[in-house]
C-alpha cells in the first residue's frame, strides 16, 4: 500500500464513533471533499477505491441513523444517501447545486470536533507522498467555498497550508514537512507521524552530511548515526506524550540534541545549565533512549 493509504488505514481503525458530535464533523468533511458530488441537486455521492473508506464513510452515516446504498462500478465503490438527509447536519447547506459547508463552522465546535472535520477532509480526499521522496500533503474540496473554510480552520491550528485553484479542481497542499508532520498529529494519525519524523530526520542528517566536505571520518559518521537515533527516540517521545514525564536533566539534553543534531557530546556538555562532560551527556541519551524504547 501506499503511504497515504496506510494513514487512511490508521485513522480508521484509530477513531472511535462513540461522539455523535465529532461523527457529524468529520463526516462534514467527507461531505466536502473533492470525491463527492451532488446528482441532479437530490443525491449525496461519495466514491473511492478503497474498501476500508468506504466503510468508514457508511460506518458515519449508519451512526448517525442516515440512509444510504453502496455499489460498485469497475474498481469504484459508490455510497449514495438522499441530500435531504445529509442537510441534517446542521453547517451543510446546498451553493450553486454543489454540498457546501457553512462558513460559521469555523467558528463553532470544540477543537476536537474542528480536528474531526479536518480528518473527514483528508480521508475523503487526501494524500500524501511517501517522504522519502518528497514533502507533500494536499486534500481536495469540491469548490471554492469548502477552501476557504478548510483553510481558516487549519490556520486556527497553527497549520498554513497553500491554496491550489485550477478549472475544476480546488485543493490546499503543504510542502513543508514540519507542518505535514503537524497535522497528521493533528488529525490523530500518530503511527505515521513517527514515521514520517525518522525518515524527515534521516533525509535531513543526509543533507547535512552531503554539505560537509568529503574529508568526514568514520567517527563523524558514526556520531551522525547515533544522533539519528537519538533525535528519533526524541521525536517518538514527544508524539506519545511521554516527553512532558522525563526528569529536568533528560528534557534538557534533550531539548539541546534536537537543536544540534550535529554537535558532539562534549559540545553538548558544554552548553548544559550545569555542564557535564562527555560521559554525563552519552549516559543521559542513552537513558533517553532505554525510556523511548520501554526498557
Amino acid at each position: 500500500m501506499s503511504f497515504s493509504s496506510d494513514i487512511k488505514q490508521e485513522l480508521n481503525k484509530a477513531n472511535s464513533l462513540v461522539n455523535k458530535e465529532n461523527v457529524k464533523f468529520e463526516l462534514m468533511g467527507y461531505c466536502i471533499s473533492g470525491n463527492t458530488d451532488l446528482i441532479k441537486g437530490k443525491n449525496v455521492r461519495f466514491s473511492t477505491e478503497s474498501d476500508y473508506n468506504i466503510n468508514r464513510f457508511s460506518k458515519l452515516l449508519s451512526n448517525l441513523e442516515i440512509n444510504h446504498d453502496i455499489d460498485v462500478n469497475g474498481k469504484t465503490f459508490h455510497i449514495v444517501t438522499k441530500a435531504f438527509d445529509i442537510h441534517k447536519l446542521e453547517y451543510l447547506g446546498i451553493k450553486e447545486n454543489e454540498v457546501c459547508v457553512k462558513d460559521v463552522i469555523k467558528d463553532i465546535g470544540t477543537d476536537e470536533q474542528k480536528k474531526a472535520f479536518i480528518r473527514g477532509c483528508f480521508l475523503g480526499a487526501g494524500s500524501v507522498n511517501n517522504p522519502e521522496n518528497s514533502y507533500h500533503l494536499e486534500m481536495v474540496v469540491s469548490n471554492e467555498n469548502n477552501l476557504k473554510v478548510l483553510q481558516e480552520i487549519l490556520n486556527i491550528f497553527d497549520i498554513h497550508a497553500k491554496e491550489l485553484v485550477t478549472k475544476n479542481r480546488y485543493s490546499i497542499y503543504i510542502k513543508e514537512g514540519e507542518e505535514i508532520s503537524k497535522l497528521l498529529a493533528l488529525i490523530g494519525a500518530n503511527k505515521a507521524v513517527l514515521q514520517f519524523e525518522e525518515i524527515r530526520i534521516q533525509k535531513e542528517m543526509r543533507g547535512k552530511v552531503n554539505r560537509i566536505v568529503n574529508c568526514e571520518t568514520a567517527n563523524l559518521n558514526k556520531t551522525i548515526n547515533a544522533a539519528i537515533e537519538q533525535i528519533t527516540a526524541i521525536k517518538k517521545l514527544q508524539t506519545d506524550g511521554r516527553f512532558n514525564k522525563l526528569d529536568d536533566n533528560l528534557k534538557e539534553i534533550a531539548i539541546l540534541r534536537v537543536e544540534n543534531p550535529d554537535m558532539s557530546l562534549v559540545e553538548l556538555g558544554k552548553l548544559l545549565k550545569e555542564p557535564v562532560g562527555k560521559s554525563g551527556v552519552n549516559y543521559r541519551l542513552k537513558k533517553i533512549m532505554e525510556i523511548a524504547n520501554g526498557k
